[in-house]
């Protein structure tokens, strides 16, 4: 089944259910079997390494549901916060398959990855001295070091961490640095792993190898250094790149493995125990978010459809439309794709500031209210990263599966309440500052 047949099916039912509607006008869903066939395709094509583990980044998609499904299919997770951490642990990944990156790890959350047995990448040298101070002897964590090979960037500044003044690992190159890094080894035969992320989106398959082969340089001079075989691992980071102008999977999980191997071929001779921790790559195809149209009007000429996704689902199409742009397709109410004469439209968002437009003149079948609009390739951070501008409510998530032409969805995020949302403002408190402060701020 096409991805386009997927879509069309799921609307038609999930509206039919009441999901998705004038009640509830916006609502993610997830391809449960596309997101398995995407873990199956990455196994696949890091086949001939004997010891391999596939951290999903959670950032990507911070839904225990999906993280469940992810650690079913033989996943780990690669977390970057205590928040993280706790939904790994949620999802049942066992503390040996979550690595635990941050740049800004306290000592707290040190402390608790030691104890549990969690890996961990100390962003920078300051950190192995924390590490020092708090690993108990018969922590089971693996403990790396993050290295910034500063390789350069990529077409996104924002999304590349391996430029010369990243504020992520230790900047390789900088005068010094590498002897500090191999006596760092030398002191710590504990420090057995090395880790590296070039950057995600936006950053070109031989960019990312270059860092990668940068990381394995420098793994051998370390054994060579301490005169045996110390680093033992290699975490690769993530940062596949996605296609966001089509259906189809570009570049593949195996053009990054032949990347990887023509730039360095002893990268993946089983040498080294390998981690990735790939994310989007994974989930953004797998995904889409629907919303009604309500209302539709023309402005200076220009036809408008105001609909119920904006920067809320989508700030980062907002706020950077030519970095993050997304494919959208119309719909008729009941999910049907919309034949009507195709003319440029933008489509704009609920939110109360200009710029709320996630495609602007875009050539669509002409929409009218009560229609539905598809942003496609969401299932990576769009659900991750909701915006309470104007306290619009986060709307529900929902995993999807057919079979044949029946499709059943699972929740995945409830809709978030109207009650929710004034908890979440502080309801419970509404009398706090004229309780605590009236009487004193009074003559």
């Amino acid at each position: 089944m096409s991805h386009q047949e997927k879509v069309r099916n799921t609307l038609r039912q999930a509206t039919a259910e009441g999901l998705l509607g004038h009640d509830r006008p916006v609502a993610g869903f997830i391809d449960v079997q596309g997101v398995r066939d995407s873990v199956t395709a990455l196994h696949a094509a890091f086949a001939p390494v004997p010891d391999v583990l596939h951290a999903f980044a959670v950032k990507a998609c911070p839904l225990v549901p999906v993280l469940r499904l992810l650690a079913d299919t033989g996943m780990g997770c690669e977390v970057a916060s205590p928040g993280e951490t706790r939904l790994a642990l949620a999802a049942g990944f066992p503390p040996e398959r979550i690595v635990l990156d941050s740049p800004a790890k306290t000592r707290a959350e040190i402390a608790d990855a030691l104890v549990r047995g969690i890996a961990l990448n100390a962003d920078n040298l300051g950190e192995l001295d924390r590490i020092d101070a708090l690993r108990p002897q018969d922590s089971r964590s693996v403990i790396g070091l993050r290295i910034n090979p500063q390789v350069g960037g990529g077409s996104i500044v924002a999304m590349s961490t391996a430029t010369p003044h990243s504020k992520f690992g230790v900047a390789l190159e900088d005068p010094g640095v590498r002897d500090r890094v191999h006596e760092a080894f030398l002191r710590r035969p504990w420090l057995t792993r090395l880790h590296a992320h070039v950057g995600s989106q936006g950053c070109p398959l031989p960019l990312i190898a270059q860092g990668v082969a940068a990381l394995h340089r420098l793994a051998e001079e370390i054994n060579a250094r301490v005169g045996r075989r110390q680093v033992t691992s290699l975490d690769l980071g993530g940062g596949l790149p996605v296609n966001f102008a089509g259906d189809e999977v570009t570049p593949t999980y195996q053009d990054y493995v032949r990347a990887l191997t023509d730039t360095e071929p002893a990268l993946l001779d089983g040498r080294y125990g390998i981690v990735t921790e790939f994310g989007r790559s994974l989930l953004a195809k797998n995904g889409f978010t629907a919303a009604v149209v309500e209302y539709v009007k023309t402005s200076g000429g220009r036809r408008i459809a105001l609909t119920h996704a904006g920067a809320q689902v989508a700030a980062r199409t907002v706020f950077m439309p030519e970095a993050w742009p997304v494919r959208i397709t119309a719909h008729a109410p009941d999910g049907t794709p919309r034949t009507t004469p195709v003319v440029p439209q933008d489509i704009a968002g609920p939110l109360c500031f200009t710029g709320d437009v996630v495609a602007h003149e875009r050539p669509l079948p002409e929409l009218a209210e009560g229609d539905l609009v598809v942003l496609h390739d969401t299932g990576a951070y769009y659900f991750s990263a909701p915006w309470a501008y104007n306290s619009l409510p986060r709307p529900g998530v929902y995993g999807f599966l057919h079979r044949e032409e029946a499709v059943t969805f699972a929740m995945a995020r409830a809709p978030q309440t109207m009650e929710e949302l004034a908890a979440e403002g502080g309801a419970r408190h509404a009398d706090a500052f004229l309780a605590r402060f009236d009487a004193a701020a009074r003559p």
